[in-house]
């Protein structure tokens, strides 16, 4: 098995991910979020993988829409500016949810199938 340098880009990604959980998670609690609240959200974004009922594609799309950082930080920004703490806390958990996914090696998906990301091979 070939030894990887913590600079290997896949593990600076799961780092990276790590990072993206910590930090939301702080900040999160520091905005005031409620445990209840992050413990019912915190798998919300899987639901997307209903998309996969409707094939490979589909599935990859829907996946990679909700588990790009793009939309969350869409959403906190707004939170943000129109001051609504909920909408803030919402987009945290979402942040959460993907830096806990990349940290555990589980990536955007490829339209190929659902256990090709662009992390690994899950």
């Amino acid at each position: 098995m070939k030894s990887r340098s913590l600079f290997d880009p896949k593990i600076l990604l799961h780092i990276e991910g790590a990072a993206v959980l910590l930090v939301a998670l702080i900040l999160y609690f520091w905005q005031g979020g409620y445990w209840w609240l992050l413990l019912l959200l915190i798998l919300a974004p899987d639901v997307s993988m209903l998309g996969y009922l409707a094939g490979n594609r589909v599935g990859a799309i829907c996946y990679n829409i909700v588990h790009a950082y793009v939309l969350p930080l869409a959403l906190a920004l707004y939170g943000a500016i129109a001051g609504v703490p909920l909408i803030l806390w919402l987009a945290l958990i979402w942040f959460a949810h993907i830096g806990g996914d990349r940290a555990l090696g589980y990536g955007l998906k490829y339209p190929t199938e659902f256990k090709d990301t662009h992390l690994q091979r899950v």
